[in-house]
């Protein structure tokens, strides 16, 4: 069996059996280490996936960790910092989100990979998805904690639930998004080429959109099902009830929507990865 695979099966199956000793018994002490197992399963059996990988001999087991640690909390930490200082609830509010945290990740990616000998698009997306999957792991770890706590007292199954849907959803998110921009800067040298430059603004845009597709999808659904009483009740600030139709509606769109925003980005990885192996071929002649 693969190391990747082992790693995923026995990291599930230790936070299987964790979420069900925390929930016999009752002990808040493990909450930790289901909230960290949780978070980090998946990230870090990509990292053990990717270096088992065609790579360069530049990418190694130490560059794999700074990226992943280093790179994941300097993220983390000045994506927190901009966004409390810039973002207030505007319509431009989540293409700022958008923005910051993309930016905040392709400048911890050059920070750790400052020293590289030799840059590679392959490489870049590697390390680059490390990046963003050591960003995702951590920024998991704070939403699995805040949805410990509910008005009803602490709720095991709401982090369990975080921590899935955000374990599925890791790696067409964050990994993603700064794998493509990983290839594209190591394409360039290292430096903030036009490219560089264009690739951020549109993987930020894809970042936008999926964190505003619950926004987009109630919107949809209204211009599509709404009932004038709905409407009415909307216009004077109040929220109407829904109906069952709707509710369809509304997953429906709000999924589908997510699915083409991975699409996307996934063809535009594929993109990057095809120039970077047509640069390899033609590089020997």
């Amino acid at each position: 069996m693969r190391l990747w695979l082992r790693v995923l099966l026995g990291g599930l199956a230790l936070w299987v059996a964790t979420v069900a000793v925390t929930a016999w018994t009752a002990n808040s002490n493990l909450v930790p280490t289901v909230v960290l197992f949780g978070s980090f399963l998946i990230p870090v059996t990509f990292v053990v996936w990717a270096y088992g990988r065609d790579r360069s001999p530049v990418v190694t087991v130490e560059l794999l960790f700074r990226a992943f640690v280093v790179g994941g909390v300097l993220g983390v930490l000045g994506a927190s910092l901009l966004e409390s200082w810039l973002i207030r609830p505007s319509l431009l509010m989540y293409a700022l989100v958008g923005l910051i945290e993309e930016g905040v990740k392709l400048a911890a990616l050059m920070y750790v990979t400052r020293h590289a000998a030799r840059r590679s698009p392959r490489d870049g997306v590697v390390l680059g998805a490390t990046v963003g999957f050591g960003f995702a792991a951590f920024e998991s770890s704070g939403y699995a904690f805040n949805s410990l706590f509910t008005a009803e007292g602490l709720s095991l199954s709401q982090l369990v639930e975080t921590e899935i849907l955000r374990g599925i959803l890791a790696p067409v998110g964050h990994g993603l998004w700064t794998a493509i921009l990983g290839g594209v800067l190591f394409a360039a040298g290292g430096r903030l080429s036009g490219r560089v430059v264009l690739s951020y603004l549109g993987v930020s845009l894809l970042h936008a959109l999926w964190d505003s597709m619950t926004a987009i999808a109630i919107a949809v659904t209204l211009v599509l099902t709404g009932r004038p009483w709905q409407f009415e009740l909307l216009r004077i600030g109040r929220v109407p009830h829904v109906t069952e139709w709707q509710v369809h509606v509304y997953t429906l769109v709000n999924w589908g929507g997510l699915i083409v925003i991975s699409l996307v980005a996934l063809v535009w990885l594929w993109r990057v990865l095809r120039a970077a192996r047509r640069e390899t071929e033609i590089m020997p002649q």
